[in-house]
Parts: structure tokens; C-alpha cells; sequence
């Protein structure tokens, strides 16, 4: 039987053309690695460009492999077990601790929710004037009304284009002439070109800020969770894992959609640093607080595209960004309470699952329309973030070699060393984060 289905899969998927079939594998990584540029984070990207130059391009190249390995390892988790990761870590911790951390998590994910609508809705006042707070409302109903109303296959597809929302950021580097050469040198040895009213404190906090931005929990669990929806729509797909032609297959889509999600995701970082340190920095702008201000500063210098450009891809990421944090809130408190957690299923036969939804975005638009410090914010989630992120790193490389848990689909051991490389540099980064706070 397994044999058929899987002759049967392979035979489907071998019948559409080459460029179609890539583009149907792409799913759940891509769309990790496109929310993992929200707007919270495009400011702090901006903030190490306009401040350090080109100082950080090492930092965020560094990341990338680890990025790779971590969320390659949720997704494999997720698969493998059929089950999602607050699950997986209930089976294997302590209950105290379980909910500890997706507590945690919720808190962290709602005061990003808070910031990206706020960012959303300044950069649309930006561009068309108005007022904020309706505007806050606005991208708040959005993304609430797509997530209960729309099923798990159309968020997937609307969440798909909405990466695309990405491709402005590599619009403004091409606009803008970045000095290759300089990248280069400032890149590789950046201890030389520290601006005069810093110090490596300040440097290290940065790297920090922009390590908890790339590395963050709540991708963790969207990734897993979204590989579990996936199972649900294939019937099929549970005697398929015993089938090694599919197994392989499947592994391979893994890869290959997380290493797009996660260059792509990098990339968009990269890019912005770029941006900002050739347009901002070189003018002597040392100092941004949101993505919208970084928007705003450009205008001057870069010209009114530039602007533009930057400042619609802040409204095209928050609107991707934030059904993935609520959602992956909602899927982490679903799991360990034992609730349903599905966007394949409705509102009546998943109310709890939703209505955490609704909490954590109404929560967090309502704090985006209030008059909070947005560093002040940036940093209690990164702080929140940075704290949980090495616990629950740690016990996924730890599922991810249990045999008891992933059956004969535990990791290799160099995605172990990679997982556990990248769970170190967190490490070294919380206690330097708490150091420098």
C-alpha cells in the first residue's frame, strides 16, 4: 500500500514542470523566514546600518547557517512527530516548566504584535496621512479577519504573497550605490571604524538586538506547527513515513524550503543594513528608534522611491508578521492545554485555538495604539525572547536525537553540532544582553 501511495506522490509531483513543483514545496519556511523581517525587526536592522555602518554584515551572515539549522530542526520535529513543538516539549519537560516558557512566549509575542502594528500604521501615515490609531485599528481587524475567516489553504497562499512584500527591501540597495569596497574592509574588521561616542558595550549590545531579532521562539513553533497542518491535509501521509523513497523526499522539501525562507529571511536583513549605512550613516543620521523613522529619514536622502518603497514593505511584513505571532502563540497554549490547534478547522470546532488568536491581536493593537517607548517595548521582547529561546533550543537537538520521540528520523550529527552551535551563540548573547542592560 505505502509503495503505491508513494509511487503515486512521486509520479504527481514528477508530472509538473520543474519550476511550478519548487514553487508548490515552498510553504512553511518560507513564510518563517519572511515573518522573522517584521516591522520591529526592520528597525533594529536599520538602527545597526544607520549607527554602525556596515559593522554588523558579518553578524548577519553568521547567522544565516544557524537560522538554517535551528528552524530545519522544528520543521523536522513537527513532521516526524505530528506534532507540534509546545506538545513535543510537554511529552519530555516537567509541566511547570512547559508552561513557564509558552508563557513566556505569549508575552514576548504579544508585545511584538504591539510594535508592528504601531510601525504599520505610522508608515501608513507616512505615506497617505491620517490618523495612527485608526489606522492601528485597520491593520489590527485585517489580520485577525484572515486568520479566523480565511481556512489554513488561502492564509497560506495569502500569507505566500505577502513575501513578496520583501523584494522592496532589496528594491532600495538598488537604488542607492553602495561602496563595495568599503563594505567589504568595514565588514571584515569592524573594531577599526567604531564611531567616536561608542564603546564595544555598546557593539555588543547591538549584536545582541540583532541576534535575538534573526533567532527568535515563536519561529520555532509557527515552522512546526504549520509542517503538522500540512500532514493533516495528506490522509496519506502517516504510512508514507514508513516508506524511505518518500521519507527522503519529504526531507528534501524540508531543506529546501527552509534554506529559501532563511536566505531569503537573512538577505532582507542584509539589504537593509546596506541601505540604511550607505543612505543614513554616510549622512551622518547615527540614531533610529522604528522602522517608520528609517523610512522617514530616507526620503531626504535617497529620494521619495526609496521612501516609498521602504515604507510599504513595513505594512507588507507587519501584515505577514503578525498572524504568524499570534498564531504561533495561540498553536504553544492550544498544545499544552490540550485544545484543538488547527486553522484547517473552524471557529466553532476550535474555539479555544481562536479565541487566543483574537486575544493576543486584540491585545497587541490595542497596546500599539498607546503611546509606549517602542525601544523600551523592542527590548522587553527581546529580553523575553532571548531568555526562552535557549531553554527550548536545547530541548528541541534534544528531541531531535531521541529515538524514542523521532523514531529512526533523529539528526545527523552535524545538524546536531549546527543546532547546538547556534544554542551557544544564544547562550554567550543572553548573558551579554543581561550584562549590558
Amino acid at each position: 500500500m505505502t509503495r503505491v501511495l508513494a509511487q503515486k506522490f512521486r509520479r504527481g509531483f514528477l508530472l509538473v514542470p520543474r519550476g511550478i513543483a519548487a514553487a508548490r514545496r515552498l510553504g512553511p519556511g518560507l513564510i518563517t523566514g519572511a515573518a522573522d523581517d517584521d516591522p520591529s525587526g526592520i528597525a533594529t536592522y536599520s538602527q545597526a546600518g544607520a549607527q554602525w555602518r556596515f559593522g554588523l554584515v558579518w553578524m548577519v551572515l553568521l547567522t544565516t547557517p544557524l537560522m538554517i539549522g535551528i528552524q530545519m530542526l522544528s520543521a523536522r520535529i513537527g513532521w516526524a512527530t505530528g506534532r507540534g513543538l509546545a506538545a513535543n516539549i510537554a511529552a519530555l519537560c516537567p509541566r511547570w516548566l512547559t508552561r513557564s516558557l509558552v508563557t513566556l512566549l505569549v508575552v514576548a509575542n504579544t508585545i511584538n504584535i504591539a510594535a508592528d502594528i504601531g510601525a504599520m500604521a505610522e508608515a501608513a501615515r507616512l505615506i497617505v496621512g491620517g490618523s495612527p490609531v485608526l489606522f492601528s485599528l485597520l491593520f489590527g481587524a485585517l489580520c485577525l479577519l484572515a486568520q479566523v475567516f480565511f481556512s489554513y489553504e488561502r492564509s497560506v497562499r495569502l500569507l505566500k504573497w505577502l513575501t513578496l512584500s520583501l523584494l522592496s527591501y532589496f528594491a532600495v540597495v538598488m537604488v542607492v550605490h553602495v561602496p563595495l569596497r568599503q563594505l567589504a574592509h568595514e565588514s571584515l574588521r569592524p573594531w577599526q571604524f567604531f564611531p567616536a561616542d561608542t564603546s564595544l558595550r555598546d557593539y555588543a549590545a547591538m549584536v545582541v538586538a540583532v541576534l535575538g531579532t534573526t533567532i527568535s521562539p515563536y519561529l520555532f513553533f509557527w515552522q512546526a506547527a504549520q509542517e503538522v497542518e500540512d500532514l493533516r491535509l495528506r490522509p496519506y501521509a502517516a504510512a508514507l513515513h514508513l516508506h524511505p523513497a518518500y521519507v527522503q523526499e519529504h526531507l528534501a522539501r524540508i531543506r529546501l524550503d527552509t534554506t529559501v525562507g532563511m536566505m531569503l529571511s537573512n538577505g532582507v536583513a542584509l539589504s537593509i543594513v546596506v541601505a540604511t549605512a550607505v543612505t543614513l550613516n554616510l549622512q551622518g543620521i547615527t540614531q533610529i528608534q522604528t522602522s517608520a523613522q528609517a523610512a522617514e529619514a530616507l526620503r531626504p536622502v535617497a529620494g521619495e522611491l526609496a521612501f516609498t518603497v521602504f515604507a510599504l514593505g513595513i505594512i507588507g511584513t507587519g501584515l505577514l508578521a503578525v498572524p504568524v505571532l499570534a498564531g504561533s502563540a495561540a498553536y504553544a497554549v492550544s498544545e499544552v492545554l490540550g485544545w484543538k490547534a488547527s486553522l484547517s478547522h473552524g471557529f466553532h470546532e476550535a474555539r479555544g485555538f481562536y479565541g487566543l488568536i483574537i486575544a493576543a491581536t486584540g491585545l497587541g493593537t490595542l497596546l500599539g495604539m498607546l503611546e509606549v517607548d517602542p525601544i523600551q517595548a523592542l527590548v522587553w521582547a527581546a529580553v523575553v525572547n532571548g531568555v526562552i529561546s535557549v531553554p527550548i533550543m536545547a530541548v528541541m537537538l534534544w528531541l531531535g536525537q531521541s529515538p524514542r520521540i523521532m523514531g529512526d528520523l533523529t539528526i545527523s550529527l552535524r545538524h546536531r553540532l549546527l543546532g547546538w552551535s547556534a544554542t551557544v551563540l544564544m547562550a554567550l548573547a543572553v548573558v551579554v544582553m543581561l550584562v549590558t542592560l
